[in-house]
């Protein structure tokens, strides 16, 4: 387990009248890599490099942003090429699977702000294998045969607040069995509203961009 803690300090602003700023804590667990911006600006970037064996650990930042606020999250599960596999060549190779979950806390109060559920919007830039038989492929090569793989281009200005994700499919909340969190994770008391997400597969999907707004 590694849990990183972070202090920033920043002006977050969406251009609209707001009350005073509000200084927040926020905890996130992913598996395995993540980046949040706030209002277009990067806040905190997973510690661990997601090419690190294993690289599950959970951040917490505190920082100071205008509420409301947008959050958007770049989260990947672990992938050596674009098959979608990891552990190629040896007798572990197989699809990964991805998952997150966020909680954002008033840092003076500690009561809950927002988390990560449904009401998420997140759009998936990048899955593989489009067939589950490449993972006991011999030689799995990507985009031949079962190893077949999607991309979605990045949308421009995607982490800014005033972009539109209307058309983005809803999160999905999957269970703690589903997901088996692992090392970071029981570092953080959840909140019990705060949903482990992804989108509706957790293996084949590997990169997702999500987006949620904090009303506060």
């Amino acid at each position: 387990m590694r849990t990183t803690i972070l202090t920033a300090a920043l002006a977050l602003t969406t251009g609209l009248a707001a009350a005073d700023p509000q200084t927040l804590t926020v905890d996130v667990w992913a598996d395995n890599w993540f980046a949040m911006h706030v209002n277009g600006t990067l806040v905190v970037e997973d510690s661990v490099p997601i090419t690190t064996e294993r690289s599950f650990n959970a951040e917490t930042v505190t920082f100071t942003a205008d509420l409301p606020m947008t959050v958007a999250f770049e989260v990947k599960d672990f992938k050596e090429n674009d098959t979608g596999l990891e552990y190629i060549g040896t007798d572990r190779q197989q699809m990964g699977d991805g998952g997150m979950i966020a909680q954002f806390l008033d840092a003076a109060t500690g009561e809950t702000v927002a988390v990560t559920d449904a009401a998420m919007r997140c759009l998936v830039v990048h899955r593989a294998p489009l067939d589950r038989a490449c993972a006991d492929a011999r030689d799995p090569v990507a985009g031949s045969g079962a190893c077949g793989f999607e991309t979605t281009e990045v949308p421009a200005d995607w982490t800014a607040a005033d972009f539109d994700d209307t058309a983005w499919p809803a999160a999905t909340e999957h269970s703690a069995d589903a997901v088996d969190p692992k090392d970071g994770y029981d570092a953080i008391t959840w909140d019990p509203a705060a949903q482990l997400v992804w989108s509706e597969d957790l293996v084949q999907d590997n990169t997702l961009l999500c987006r949620m707004k904090v009303e506060g």
